[in-house]
């Protein structure tokens, strides 16, 4: 009929296309991240709660085998090592030593992102290759390499150290002498294994600094210290605070670099972190629910450590 107005088609259901198309928008998202929390439950699910399960129960070298069905004790495991001094000692040196190793290793991997946005680019190609080496070394090998650095007879420190006049270091314990320097060359080991991590991620965060505001800034008297404060820093905070959460975690969790050099040194639990302890108790041990139940603590230390950064990242949002 001439003059009507035909009406836009709806879909069944009275719902129109535009507001269907807004409805798959926000469903989108949703969707597209389901196949990751899927293979995420999947694949962890099971373990956690299997520990979860396992901590309440008495759980040691006859469950193992399939001989006799654990028992609930319910909260025993934690009471026990609620009441275990060594394990409250560990659990100190492990949070100190994450915490040391962390911000050691991103002081030295924002200074290495810095030194590659000044050099050439040959001398930034070269260090980009080394440190990818030194990224992609399995851990067997770079602990190997490591112990002999540090082998009282033959290792190459003490054999430069002693080249220093009235200094004679041939024979010289680094790992087996006393904790702290267990601890520090444990240390060197997990900085230089970590650092190439940051320095990348610490060197893309560099490559949205404008260099226009760096030149002006530069030309109106700021200092170097001055810019990598109010300009470079505010730039870099997201990405040091995501790979200072990632080392925290990993460095609290740090397991094989520990064993190893205890297979290379004293297996005593002065030289223990949180991986080695909970290992030595719940498998060699053969106290499957302690060590359950110690895991579960440091799941729970995790967390926490995680909920701070995900608290800020909440509040940056909401700004």
């Amino acid at each position: 009929m001439a003059g009507s107005v035909v009406s836009p088609p709806r879909r069944r259901g009275g719902v129109s296309s535009p507001e269907a198309a807004v409805r798959r928008a926000k469903i989108a998202p949703y969707l597209l991240i389901l196949g990751a929390v899927l293979v995420l439950l999947l694949g962890m699910g099971y373990p956690v709660v299997w520990q979860v399960v396992t901590s309440f129960q008495k759980y040691g070298a006859m469950q193992q085998l399939g001989g006799k069905a654990p028992d609930f004790v319910w909260f025993a495991n934690y009471i026990a090592i609620a009441q275990n001094g060594t394990f409250w000692a560990v659990t100190a040196r492990s949070v100190v030593f994450c915490l040391v190793t962390a911000f050691i290793t991103i002081v030295v991997g924002v200074l290495l992102a810095l030194l590659m946005t000044k050099v050439h680019a040959v001398a930034r190609f070269a260090l980009q290759i080394a440190l990818l080496l030194a990224w992609a070394m399995p851990v067997i090998a770079a602990m190997t390499v490591f112990i002999w650095l540090f082998d009282r007879q033959r290792g190459v420190v003490n054999h430069l150290l002693s080249q220093i006049p009235g200094i004679d270091m041939i024979g010289f314990n680094w790992i087996g002498s006393t904790p702290l320097l267990f601890f520090t060359v444990a240390s060197i080991i997990i900085v230089w294994m970590s650092v190439p991590f940051v320095a990348f991620s610490a060197y893309a965060g560099l490559t949205q600094v404008s260099g226009e505001v760096l030149e002006a800034s530069q030309l109106d008297g700021a200092g170097a210290l001055q810019r990598f404060r109010f300009i470079i820093f505010p730039v870099l905070k997201p990405v040091i605070a995501i790979v200072l959460l990632l080392n925290l975690i990993w460095d609290l969790r740090v397991f094989a670099q520990i064993t190893l050099l205890q297979d290379a040194g004293p297996k005593s639990t002065d030289y223990d972190l949180l991986g080695t302890y909970i290992y030595k108790t719940g498998v060699a041990g053969l106290d499957f629910g302690g060590g359950a139940a110690m895991s579960i603590f440091v799941l729970t230390l995790t967390i926490a450590l995680s909920w701070f950064y995900v608290r800020g990242l909440v509040k940056e949002e909401t700004r």
